[in-house]
C-alpha cells in the first residue's frame, strides 16, 4: 500500500488509536469531503458531503463545521475540490479559476487563523505546480498530511499539558477544544483525555457556552462517549464553581494566538480568565502553532467575528426575547497574556506568555 493511500485509511478512521477517541468531525471518502454536523449533535448523527469548494464555504460560516483546527483541516479538502473544479472547466487556465473559490473560504470565518495558514499552504503548493498538471493528486496529498499532522500534534499537546497538572484534579473547560473541532483528539479536551487517562484529573467542569452551546451540545456529548466524569453548569455559575476550591485548572482553546500571547478564543473566555487569575486558579491554553499569528504584535489587531444578533435572541429558532430588541453577538473576546500562566503549543510549553518567550518558541529554545 502507497504512502498516500496509508494516510487516508487514517484520515477516515482505521488507523486512529481507539482507545483515546473515535471522533473525527471531517472526512474524505470516494473522492468527496464529509463533514459531521456538528448543528445537530447531540440529538442527531447526521454527515453531510460536498463535492463544491463554494457550499464548503457556506458549511463553514454557518457552523457545520467548527473549531479552528477543523476549519483548516476542512478549507484544505476544499481546495482539492476547488481544484478538480478548475481543471475541469479550464484545463491549463485552472489556476485562475481558483481564485474566487479561495477567496470566499477565506472570508468564511474571519478569526480562526488555522484557516488562513490552511489556504495559504495549499495555495502555495498550487501556484507552484505546472500550468499543464492536473491538480487534484498533489493537493490532496498536502491536505491529507495538514490533517494527519493536527491529530499529531493534538497528541503532543495532550502529553505536555496533562504533565502540569496534579493527581486528582477537577477542572474547567468552555466551549469545544475536542475531537470535534480538530482532526480527531482535541486540543483542550485533549490535555483533559490524557489528564483522565493518566489519573491527574478526575472531574471536568462544563461551561455551557452561550449563546451556540458547543460546551453543553458538544463537549459534554465527546466526554459522555467516553466516560469521562463531568457536570455541565451555567456560563454564569463559573465564579461560584472557581470561588468552592475544587477547580484547579481553566483549560480551553484558541482560534487565534498573537504574536506576544493575547488570545482569541471563544466569548466568554477573557472572563474567566478574569475570574481565574482572582480566584488563583491556573490558566491553559491549548492550540497548535498554526494558531499563531506571527504577523499579529497583539490581540488588539485580531479581527473579531460578529455573527447575527438572531443567535442571541432565539434558541433553537424560538424567540426568546422581545421581537425587535437589538442583540450584540461577537463570536470571540481577546484575552490578554498576562492573565495566561501557559500556553501548550506540540512544539513546547510556554510560562507566563510574554513577546519573549513567545519568540523563544518561535525559534524553539527552551520556555
Amino acid at each position: 500500500m502507497d504512502a498516500v493511500k496509508q494516510s487516508l485509511l487514517f484520515v477516515i478512521g482505521v488507523s486512529v488509536d481507539k482507545t483515546k477517541t473515535s471522533i473525527q468531525p471531517v472526512e474524505w471518502r470516494d473522492g468527496r469531503l464529509c463533514l459531521l454536523d456538528q448543528r445537530r449533535l447531540p440529538a442527531e448523527t447526521v454527515w453531510l458531503t460536498f463535492d463544491d469548494a463554494n457550499t464548503v464555504a457556506h458549511a463553514i460560516h454557518d457552523m457545520v463545521v467548527r473549531g479552528a483546527p477543523a476549519i483548516g483541516i476542512t478549507a484544505a479538502y476544499a481546495v482539492v475540490l476547488a481544484a478538480r473544479h478548475a481543471w475541469n472547466i479550464a484545463g491549463v487556465n485552472w489556476k485562475q479559476a481558483m481564485t474566487a473559490p479561495i477567496a470566499r473560504l477565506e472570508a468564511s470565518r474571519p478569526t480562526a487563523v488555522n484557516l488562513k495558514w490552511a489556504l495559504d499552504k495549499m495555495s502555495d503548493l498550487y501556484l507552484a505546480l505546472p500550468d499543464e498538471q492536473a491538480p487534484e493528486q498533489q493537493l490532496l496529498e498536502l491536505a491529507v498530511q495538514i490533517h494527519q499532522s493536527d491529530i499529531e500534534a493534538n497528541h503532543q499537546m495532550g502529553r505536555l499539558g496533562a504533565e502540569l497538572i496534579e493527581t486528582g484534579s477537577q477542572v474547567m473547560t468552555h466551549c469545544n477544544a475536542g475531537a470535534l473541532a480538530t482532526g480527531g483528539f482535541g486540543t483542550a479536551l485533549g490535555v483533559i483525555r490524557q489528564g483522565v487517562a493518566e489519573g491527574r484529573i478526575e472531574h471536568v467542569h462544563v461551561n455551557e457556552t452561550r449563546p451556540w452551546l458547543q460546551g453543553a451540545r458538544l463537549t459534554a456529548w465527546e466526554l459522555l462517549n467516553e466516560n469521562i466524569a463531568c457536570s455541565l453548569n451555567a456560563d454564569v455559575a463559573a465564579a461560584s464553581l472557581m470561588a468552592s476550591g475544587r477547580i484547579s485548572w481553566i483549560i480551553v482553546g484558541a482560534d487565534r494566538i498573537a504574536a506576544n500571547g493575547d488570545v482569541a478564543n471563544k466569548i466568554g473566555t477573557y472572563g474567566l480568565a478574569i475570574l481565574a487569575k482572582y480566584h488563583r486558579i491556573g490558566f491553559m491554553v491549548v492550540a497548535p502553532t498554526s494558531t499563531i499569528d506571527w504577523q499579529l504584535s497583539d490581540g488588539d489587531l485580531i479581527p473579531i467575528e460578529q455573527r447575527s444578533p438572531a443567535e442571541v435572541t432565539q434558541l433553537a429558532e424560538k424567540q426568546i426575547a422581545p421581537e425587535g430588541i437589538d442583540a450584540v453577538n461577537p463570536a470571540f473576546d481577546i484575552t490578554p497574556a498576562s492573565l495566561i500562566d501557559v500556553i501548550v503549543t506540540e512544539a513546547g510549553v510556554v510560562r507566563q506568555p510574554t513577546v519573549e518567550t513567545m519568540k523563544a518558541l518561535q525559534n524553539g529554545r527552551n520556555m
